[in-house]
């Protein structure tokens, strides 16, 4: 599987703002949700349309976490592995995730199905162990727990 279907392209995004710095941060949001990364051709384009020097746009993307400068998976998996979560076997869903996936944490998976992160942190201690999937927290998560989540996702 390549890249997810885009109703969109690259071009389209970039008419949508003026030709100015200050929008630079939105048009990498767009670019980001639209195609799950910002490539090097996606940069060049933006930093061309706004005037803003390649360096800039590449810290800027570096320095924000919700940014990627490679592919991401369809869907992303975040494992918190803050205290309460790491006492409560997060690192043992990390490592079963990583086995099943065929990807170590901070990667994706070959088909862009998957992308496999740890977070020291997700705030919410008390649902340890705690793993959010595509922005939906999933509490207590238990080996059968991932079983049911990644067979929904597998057939979506």
């Amino acid at each position: 599987m390549s890249q997810p279907a885009i109703d969109i392209d690259i071009d389209e995004i970039i008419e949508r703002y003026p030709g100015s710095p200050e929008y630079l941060i939105f048009l990498l949001q767009d670019i980001q949700a639209a195609f799950n990364y910002v490539s090097p051709e996606a940069l060049t384009l933006v930093c061309d349309h706004t005037g803003v020097p390649q360096s800039q746009a590449y810290a800027v993307t570096t320095f924000y976490q919700s940014f990627s400068l490679e592919p991401k998976g369809e869907h992303d998996l975040k494992v918190c592995l803050g205290t309460a979560c790491h006492l409560k076997g997060a690192p043992r869903i990390v490592e079963d995730l990583e086995r099943r996936l065929g990807v170590a944490s901070g990667g994706t998976t070959e088909d862009l199905k998957y992308s496999l992160e740890t977070v020291n942190c997700l705030g919410a201690c008390a649902l340890a162990p705690v793993m959010v999937v595509d922005e939906d927290y999933q509490p207590a998560v238990t080996a059968k727990k991932l079983n049911k989540l990644l067979k929904q996702m597998d057939q979506e």
